[in-house]
Order: C-alpha cells, then structure tokens, then sequence
C-alpha cells in the first residue's frame, strides 16, 4: 500500500480525524438535516395530500404547486406565502425549503423526478441518534494516488437507492492508486469544492462491516502532477444508509474495489437495530 506520509503526528491525525467526524456527525443530525426526513414523497398530476406537509400537491410541466388550506401558510425565500403557490421547474439535484412552523418542506428535483420531503426536528430517528460508528483512524489508509483526467467528462448513469431512479453524473476523470501492490482505480466525479474530486464504492467490506449499497470519498484538487490523497478514514456513508427517504446514487459498476478497505464509517447503528 502506497501511504501518504503525514508531517503530524498520530494523535494529531486522530484528534484531526475525531474532529472531522464530529462536524460530519454534527451536519447530519441538524435540525433540519437529513435525520429529521419523515417521508418520501412523489407529486403527480394528481393532487393529494402528504403527511407531514400541509396543503394539497401537485406537480406537471410547469413544476411542482401546492394549495394551502385556510389558516396554512408556509415561508418561502423569507416570504409568507398562502393559498395557491408554484415553486416552478427546478433543475437536476435542486432543491427549495419552505419553512412551516419549525419544520421544513423541501421540494427537489432527483433523477428527473419532483421529490417532497418533510423534514421534522422531532423525528426519533435525529432525536434518538448518537453518532456514526467507524473504523479506527489509521494513516495506512491515507493513500497516494494519480488523477487520471479524460479527455472529455464522460455522463455517467448510475442506479439509486430508490429503485427505477436512476442519477447521471459527468466524470471528468479517474483516480489511479495501490493497495497491498494491487493496482486500483476509481470513476471520479466532481465534488462542488473547486477541482475537488468525489467517489463512489463499495468494497469487500460492504454489506459486511460497511453499509452495503455505497460509501463517499472527497477528495481534493490534483497538484499540477495529478497527484491526489485518498484518505479513506474519512469514507462516509450517504444518507440512504440512515433512512429509507434518501435518493442516493449508487457507485459506477467499475467502482466494486475487490479489496477489504477497513476505514471509515461502518453500518450506522440504525440499520443494525432495524436488522435485529
């Protein structure tokens, strides 16, 4: 395995790694975050009612509309809004919150799909949470590699946590590295931080000590080399890997690592419990 050498020390690299996976932690169990999540929700051109939202929705051409009901009002951008209201098309992966007393209503756009999720701070699965359980930070698994641009992003179809959806992502290239001398490699897609590159895997732990559908990996811009670290203490699990009302992507098919890559997060205690 070919391992990036640190200039801290161990404890430093722990204490560096607990810190990260507090604020990780921390972003997910927000208020609004996606542990508050109560439903998963479809609009058609039939209006119908969901639980947990107030109103009347509906969704076509023209984007998704509700209609609240006398005494409803939901906070749009800041602004009160009653009665009819059209939140528009939104685009791929978008995504709009509408406040509604200390909840908050969002309205997304996956997979070509329009999406409702209610998102209460009440919900148990975020009260009752206690953090994400993981792998020991190891710096073994902080690994060298190479950016392998192509020479076009390639639009990559990948499956999704919600079956029949389906997510496409441009790959702007692939990530080259070792372990144990086996030559690996990984489809990147772009993370949003600028040159930032994000993967998507399993392993040969997936299913086993880690979730089984997907891990993430973030990893920074390429040096003028290409040459990038693949800390995979830091492989955390999406969503979907928490609750059922998450549309995550699933990895690339070439992204099946065929080695055990013991780091970062494990199964999340929910899916434990929920399978005993």
């Amino acid at each position: 395995m070919t391992v990036q050498e640190s200039p801290t020390s161990t404890d430093a690299f722990v204490t560096e790694w607990q810190e990260w996976h507090r604020h990780k932690d921390a972003a997910l169990a927000h208020e609004h975050g996606f542990l508050a999540v109560t439903g998963l929700y479809w609009p058609d051109s039939e209006p119908q009612r969901f639980p947990g939202a107030p109103g009347v929705w509906s969704a076509g051409d023209d984007g998704v509309t509700v209609e609240l009901d006398d005494g409803e009002e939901l906070v749009v951008d800041g602004v009160t809004v009653r009665g009819r209201h059209r939140f528009g098309v939104l685009e791929e992966r978008a995504s709009v919150n509408a406040v509604w007393g200390d909840a908050v209503i969002e309205i997304a756009r996956r997979g070509g799909q329009d999406v409702v999720r209610p998102r209460h701070p009440d919900h148990p699965l975020r009260t009752a949470f206690t953090g994400t359980p993981a792998y020991a930070p190891d710096p073994r698994w902080r690994i060298t590699g190479t950016y392998v641009p192509f020479p076009e992003p390639r639009p990559t179809t990948v499956g999704a946590a919600v079956e029949g959806l389906e997510h496409v992502y441009d790959a702007p290239g692939k990530v080259r590295f070792e372990v144990d001398g086996q030559e690996l490699e990984l489809t990147a897609f772009e993370s949003g931080a600028p040159g930032g590159l994000l993967v998507l895997f399993t392993d040969a732990t997936s299913g086993v000590t880690t979730y089984a559908a997907n891990r993430a990996l973030k990893i920074d811009a390429p040096g003028p080399d290409g040459r990038v670290v693949l800390d995979f203490n830091r492989a955390t699990n999406l969503p979907c890997a928490y609750t059922d009302f998450a549309t995550c992507p699933l990895p690339p098919a070439e992204n099946r690592l065929p080695v055990a890559v013991e780091a970062g997060e494990t199964i999340p205690y929910e899916r434990k419990s929920a399978a005993a």
